[in-house]
């Protein structure tokens, strides 16, 4: 009599082959009325790994040496500290009015102005600020820069006010974006024309999805650049600025963009 041959591996986990094409939780299988033990400790491992990327702390003094010899200084936004920036969001659209001054005195003739904001994932900027910016800085080499800002408990729109403090052209925002139980540390972009306190979120162009598995620097930094550079031809920014026509962009990393 001939051996049972074992079953089709498509019959046992019917999941397992679209498990390698996608990070979310599919087909985890049951344990009596529960989850098994090793699905339930993934998800705990996943969302603590989410709450320690939104309570953690920037290391902007290891960035600002990372970003030498590109001048900058570290600010704040009018949130005293993470507990009141999480329960007040207008207080991180704003900049602490002490602050303003120092920011004033550098202010020029900067056709960009780049702030790094915390966010909601301290990860994130941690990981991922310094080598994108240094990708960017490569592909602009004529352009007029402005010291760099990193901001402290900052969100979005804090950047209009430092680009327009600061008399630059474009404000780009890289800031950390809300976690999720996939990713905790994904990084965004915010292009902004003409930065200025009101600006509405339709106003500006969101490049997301900045992380390891995701968009890499290399392609964030090619976007970013195709958006400025039309922004600054169309004086404008926003959902009158498509992004379909980028030619460096494939239809897959088109979805990775937001316009907000």
């Amino acid at each position: 009599m001939s051996p049972l041959k074992p079953p089709p591996a498509d019959l046992v986990d019917p999941f397992a082959g679209l498990r390698v094409a996608t990070r979310a939780r599919i087909g985890l299988g049951r344990s009596g009325d529960a989850l098994p033990t090793t699905a339930l400790l993934d998800f705990q491992t996943a969302h603590g790994r989410a709450r320690d990327a939104v309570h953690g702390v920037v290391d902007y003094e290891r960035i600002a040496g990372l970003l030498q010899p590109l001048p900058s200084l570290t600010l704040r936004s009018r949130a005293p500290d993470r507990a009141s920036y999480l329960r007040r969001p207008d207080w991180g659209r704003r900049l602490h009015a002490d602050d303003l001054p120092a920011l004033s005195a550098l202010r020029g003739d900067y056709d960009l102005a780049l702030v790094v904001a915390d966010g909601l994932s301290a990860a994130a900027v941690n990981a991922h600020v310094a080598p994108l910016i240094a990708a960017l800085l490569e592909r602009i080499p004529n352009w007029k820069l402005a010291p760099v800002v990193l901001a402290r408990q900052a969100r979005v729109a804090l950047g209009d006010e430092v680009g327009e403090a600061l008399g630059a052209r474009l404000v780009a925002v890289l800031v950390g974006e809300r976690p999720g139980l996939s990713i905790a540390d994904s990084l965004g972009i915010y292009l902004t024309w003409a930065p200025r306190l009101g600006r509405a979120d339709s106003e500006r162009n969101c490049i997301s999805n900045i992380h390891a598995d995701g968009l890499s620097y290399a392609q964030a930094a090619d976007t970013l650049v195709w958006l400025m550079a039309e922004a600054r031809q169309r004086r404008l920014t926003g959902v009158e600025l498509k992004v379909d026509a980028a030619p460096a962009l494939g239809e897959s990393r088109r979805n990775d963009l937001c316009l907000e």
